[in-house]
């Protein structure tokens, strides 16, 4: 089984066609490897294969495997089935179904359906599988007798020709005429229902088979290397080494296990222990495990959509990827790995300046130069060819140019480094060297001018004749000095970056503008004394320009700190005519195989050549590159993009349209993936959630989007990509959900307390409006209650004050008539009194009805006023009762109402005892303690009836019931008692600091 697994064959080719330049090789392709180290445990890669949704599928020893271009997943059929042991052969076919063929049988894969194994089939080895131009899917199958089968739709017919294919059919191919050829243990056949062909291969086993570059049958041989068919014959297809182009590849030094013809006519052959060979314009390169190869044992090829060429080995697998920009080195021919220039000459060639000598490609053929063909030393340095065609080159010793296949060394003056040269129309050659400026004519050394006679302590770099004068750019940072007659007729100097201040480039184009590239303000141009610059602000990447040219169509290729940049030749036309346009370059970095290079970097000139096909050769440090401006390699196929995985609150979901995730979700997560398999870290991706983003998010290399406390609602997820060459797939992916609502969340949740909230809105404002009424109510109430009381106040004070006045006047005026006959004089004195009593009458009367609470007195002393109270009732009743008022405590400020109360209280317990009680004598004590007033009044007179004092009233009068309100009036409570020894009491007592006015009367 090991010797079918690894089988190997001869190795042959058609002769060497040459080609106008280096074939590219294996070695300049960008290769990416995936080992066990890499987290790739597949064991042996027999097969891969990519369906049409942009996965490629690996068929290992440990499983069939799903790659992404980031992460390799085993997977495993669906609804719990299991896939047979030991895939093997895979086919994607066009319907989109994946065919595995295992060590047991063929099972099929159409993204719906898993068929684990097809019953015509049965239990056997599947070696190969391929589909044709038809549809028709052919499986080979190795048993007790090799068989060939046919599937077409669910009908499936096995065969084997007369004779058989012995014990197993191992390979499968279709030319480009259609026709299946079979690779057998019992040789090559040509399969047809009805007429079967077989070509015997005596003595050797037939191991892979695929086409040639004009589609015809090309076969492995173990041990005589590769045959394919011409006619009815099979010849060897023979090619050469890259090391050894005039020598035929020998077929024991090819072990073929494997091929693979590319998209652009390359041969890929997997070895069987020798790593992996590269066919291309008949010049074969190997790229082994010392150069990174995962394995040197190959167990499969395949080339994907996007034209990367995958490489699977014992140990792991490989991508190989065509690059835009191409290297050459060593590998390649030329002679030392540091380069100096590039000069592309008018006859075609282009010649190399390299530390070990001068390379030549001319006619498809490499030659160098050294020292035993005339170059002074095989460090080579700067080049030039002069307007009769004739090479020049400066080496580390010396100068020479190039006659007759060979070099002549001259006289270049006393520089011994030479950094460019130039020839003006008066046919002089001017060399840039580190002594100063030389000038050569017709050959012949004429004159040096030290730098120091132009101005300048460094050499020159940079060289170019124009209008008989001569453009010179210094390294210390000065600019760029036109010299014309061993003069400087001008100078441009420019801000610069400090250490950053070099002029790095100059070249004069047909309309005689100076095109100056700098180490850090960008590309300038000078026209007629005006200076203009294209800069980051004007749109480039970056400010750093090493050199620019222009292609055959115009276009500025500049090569800058961030890789080669393009600007189209409309954009600089738009440039150059409005200074203020901003252009849109392209450009290519490190992944397309552009090193780069931050800072200016000291070099010989020409540092870029055009050939005449149109390719440009430049040096990028001390590496050569080139690239095609007309064919620049792009990834034109829009990478698939697929949503793999949702995870809510640490939970997947399946992914499927429609999805409901439950209430409350704290954090999501989406992955995505978009299948670029050439470059993916340069995949980009725009996505937006339909119902939160509001715009689309940018992300590279990105491949999850996250949020955070989502609400409740429907939403769609769209993710968009673009692959390395900016080929977006505008149609993307995306994925329909909704988070249900928690029970606060529902609708009905809402209705429903939108209606309670509502009900309590209704049932506060008819509480609100009972409260109102209610208040409106009790202020109505207050109102009249206010009447009442105001009423029974005037009633009171009419009682108290005027009622008692004019009672004690109306006894005067009975004094005075009784006295009137027979004392005349006294009885007017009575009635003066009188008058002037009613005249007080009045004026209380009237402040009485107007609710005024006039004091007894001016001051605020009760004791005084109670006093003055008694002098005035015993002024009235003609009586000298002695009345002692005494007071205890400190007397405190009172409120105008309790003060006014009091005294009328006081006055009517006095009244009480001067007019009713014949009392002999009144004491009054006024007692101020910290918190209240207390005020008692006590006589000795004959007391107050039992019955008055129960009923609180004698009938018709008010005395003790308008006592008992004024109390009430300012929070306070009032006694009457009569003592067993005789007379009356009256005890009065109310809060001294609680405010009055606050209580109902």
């Amino acid at each position: 089984m090991t010797r079918l697994l690894l089988a190997s064959a001869l190795f042959t080719t058609l002769p060497p066609a040459l080609a106008a330049d280096p074939p590219r090789q294996v070695a300049q392709y960008a290769h990416t490897s995936w080992t066990a180290r890499d987290g790739a445990s597949l064991g042996l890669v027999f097969a891969m294969a990519q369906t049409p949704d942009g996965y490629l599928w690996i068929a290992g020893s440990l499983g069939l495997f799903r790659f992404d271009g980031h992460r390799f997943t085993e997977w495993q059929p669906p609804d719990g089935q299991v896939l047979p042991s030991g895939p093997y052969s895979l086919l994607a076919s066009r319907d989109g179904t994946l065919w595995i063929g295992t060590f047991h049988g063929l099972s099929s894969w159409d993204g719906r359906k898993f068929v684990a194994r097809h019953p015509e089939i049965g239990q056997t080895f599947v070696t190969s599988l391929v589909e044709d131009r038809e549809g028709t899917v052919w499986a080979g199958l190795l048993g007790q007798a090799g068989r060939l089968c046919a599937i077409r739709g669910k009908s499936i017919q096995c065969a084997a020709p007369e004779g058989g294919f012995g014990s197993f059919v191992w390979s499968l191919a279709e030319d480009r005429a259609g026709q299946l050829w079979v690779g057998a243990e019992a040789g090559i056949w040509r399969w047809g229902p009805e007429t079967p062909r077989r070509y015997p291969v005596p003595g050797a086993r037939v191991g892979d088979l695929t086409t040639t570059a004009d589609g015809q049958v090309l076969a492995g041989i173990a041990s005589k290397g590769l045959w394919e068919r011409a006619g009815d014959q099979w010849v060897p297809h023979r090619f050469r080494k890259v090391s050894k182009p005039d020598e035929w590849m020998a077929d024991t030094e090819v072990k073929a296990n494997k091929l693979l013809r590319d998209r652009d006519g390359g041969l890929w052959i997997g070895t069987e222990g020798l790593g992996l060979l590269h066919v291309k314009d008949g010049q074969a390169d190997s790229f082994t495990r010392m150069d990174g190869l995962s394995g040197n044992i190959a167990c499969s090829l395949f080339e994907d959509r996007e034209g990367n060429v995958w490489y699977g080995s014992e140990r792991g697998m490989d991508r190989f990827r065509k690059l835009p920009v191409t290297t050459l080195s060593t590998r390649q021919g030329l002679p030392d790995d540091v380069t100096k220039s590039v000069l592309a000459a008018t006859d075609g060639a282009l010649w190399v300046a390299t530390n070990g000598g001068l390379a030549r490609w001319k006619d498809g053929r490499l030659s160098l130069f050294k020292e035993q063909e005339g170059l002074p030393s095989a460090q080579v340095q700067a080049q030039y060819q002069d307007a009769q065609g004739r090479l020049w080159v400066s080496t580390a010793t010396g100068l020479a140019y190039f006659a007759n296949e060979r070099f002549v060394a001259v006289d270049g003056g006393p520089s011994s480094e030479i950094f460019a040269m130039a020839g003006d129309a008066a046919g002089n050659l001017w060399l840039s060297g580190n002594k100063g400026l030389a000038r050569l004519h017709q050959g012949r050394f004429a004159e040096n001018i030290p730098w120091a006679a132009l101005g300048h302590s460094q050499q020159a770099q940079l060289v170019v004749a124009d209008r008989g004068g001569l453009w010179l750019s210094f390294w210390d940072g000065s600019g760029v000095s036109y010299v014309k007659n061993g003069k400087v007729a001008a100078n441009y100097s420019f801000a610069h970056v400090p250490g950053r201040g070099q002029v790095t480039g100059l070249r004069v184009d047909d309309e005689g503008a100076l095109w100056v590239a700098t180490g850090s303000t960008g590309l300038k141009r000078i026209k007629d004394g005006r200076v203009t610059a294209l800069t980051p602000a004007s749109g480039l990447p970056c400010e750093t320009i090493h050199w620019s040219t222009l292609d055959q169509g115009g276009a500025l290729w500049m090569y800058t700190s961030c890789g080669l940049v393009r600007v189209d030749r409309g954009d600089l036309a738009a440039w150059i005519a409005d200074p203020a346009h901003r252009v849109s370059p392209v450009s290519w970095g490190v992944t397309d195989g552009v090193p780069l290079m931050v800072t200016p970097q000291a070099y010989f000139n020409p540092p870029v050549a055009r050939q005449p096909d149109g390719k440009l050769w430049f040096i990028a440090g001390a590496e050569l590159l080139w690239a095609d401006p007309a064919n620049m390699p792009s990834n034109t196929v829009p990478p698939p993009v697929h949503i793999e995985r949702l995870t809510a609150d640490h939970q997947s979901y399946p992914i499927e349209q429609g999805l409901r995730l439950p209430p409350r979700i704290r954090d999501m997560t989406i992955d995505f993936v978009a299948l670029s398999l050439a470059d993916p870290l340069r995949t980009r991706f725009r996505y937006r959630l339909e119902g939160h983003d509001s715009d689309w998010r940018e992300a590279v290399d990105r491949r999850q989007a996250s949020y955070t406390n989502l609400p409740p609602g429907q939403y769609r997820f769209q993710v968009k990509a673009a692959n390395n060459s900016g080929v977006w797939n505008e149609d993307g992916a995306q994925l329909e959900f909704t988070i249900l609502p928690a029970f606060h969340q529902t609708t009905w949740f809402r209705v429903g307390s939108l209606v309670v909230l509502t009900g309590l809105i209704w049932a506060g404002f008819q509480l609100a409006l009972r409260l109102r009424v209610r208040r409106l109510h009790r202020q109505f109430e207050a109102t009249l209650e206010g009447r009442v009381a105001e009423r029974t106040r005037i009633a009171r004070d009419l009682h108290d004050t005027l009622l008692q006045r004019f009672n004690g006047l109306l006894l005067q005026f009975q004094a005075a008539s009784n006295l009137l006959p027979d004392r005349p004089r006294e009885s007017k004195r009575v009635l003066d009194t009188a008058i002037d009593q009613v005249a007080g009458a009045i004026t209380e009367g009237r402040d009485t009805v107007q609710g005024l609470r006039a004091s007894t007195l001016e001051t605020n002393s009760l004791a005084e006023a109670v006093r003055t109270l008694a002098r005035e009732l015993s002024s009235e009743s003609g009586r000298a009762l002695p009345v002692d008022v005494q007071v205890q405590g400190k007397p405190q400020e009172l409120h105008p109402l309790l003060r006014d109360e009091t005294v009328r209280i006081a006055g009517e317990a006095l009244r009480n005892a001067f007019r009713h009680a014949q009392a002999t004598r009144i004491d009054v004590e006024l007692r101020y303690d910290a918190r209240q007033l207390c005020l008692q009044v006590r006589d000795d007179g004959q007391g107050i009836d039992p019955e008055v004092l129960r009923r609180g009233e004698r009938e018709g009068h008010f005395g003790l019931s308008g006592m008992r309100e004024r109390a009430e009036v300012v929070g306070g409570q009032l006694s009457v008692r009569c003592p067993e020894g005789g007379g009356t009491v009256v005890e009065f007592t109310a809060p001294l600091h609680r405010p009055p006015a606050l209580t109902r009367p």
